[in-house]
């Protein structure tokens, strides 16, 4: 099983999980799962993490910005060439089925437009999606999973659905850090 996590899930994992790792077993488990790359990082959402949560995420999980770890164990992702598995059909998805806002674009003019998709696209949450459905193909047979607290619903003003919608839409596998975590056994922070 192998699972691409979100920055959310990350920075709940540090704020609301592991203050109550007091053994150091979830922290363990998390840092073996990355180093046999069960767990994936693509290096838009380790972006995301020095900025987020006040550095939170890499304060907790040191390990992340440990250079010898992450060179060793090729942590790390890169997402710079990633385009969708079919670009033209995705870029017809992205005007079609995932705008969460229809009268914000209608509003908007051609070259708006172009600019909003291109920042989706940029942006961790589009690398995600698309590296889910890269992996989905490549590995048909192997349980996979995108991480991600995000909810469905569109509670902000972003022109896009949230991660979640667009994976339905596309068959994408989402689960939470919960239903991560109830997964490996190994996992036990003494409440059950």
């Amino acid at each position: 099983m192998r699972a691409l996590i979100d920055t959310s899930s990350l920075l709940s994992m540090v704020r609301y999980y592991l203050p109550f790792d007091k053994k150091g077993v979830l922290f363990e488990v998390i840092k073996r799962k990355f180093e046999t790359r069960e767990i994936i990082l693509l290096d838009a959402v380790f972006e995301e993490c020095k900025y987020v949560g006040q550095k939170a995420i890499l304060k907790k999980l040191d390990y992340l910005e440990d250079k010898d770890f992450l060179k060793e164990n090729r942590i790390i992702v890169k997402t710079e060439d990633l385009i969708p598995l079919a670009p033209a059909k995705f870029l017809n998805q992205l005007k079609k089925q995932f705008v969460a806002n229809p009268f914000q674009f209608r509003k908007l003019t051609e070259g708006e437009f172009e600019v909003k998709k291109k920042e989706f696209l940029d942006s961790a949450d589009a690398k995600l999606i698309m590296y889910a459905q890269r992996l989905l193909k490549e590995n048909p047979e192997e349980e996979f999973y995108l991480v991600t607290e995000e909810t469905p619903a569109a509670n902000d003003l972003k022109l896009f659905k949230k991660i979640p919608a667009i994976c339905d839409i596309l068959g994408i596998p989402v689960i939470t850090l919960p239903e991560l975590l109830e997964k490996y056994p190994e996992v036990d922070l003494g409440f059950g």
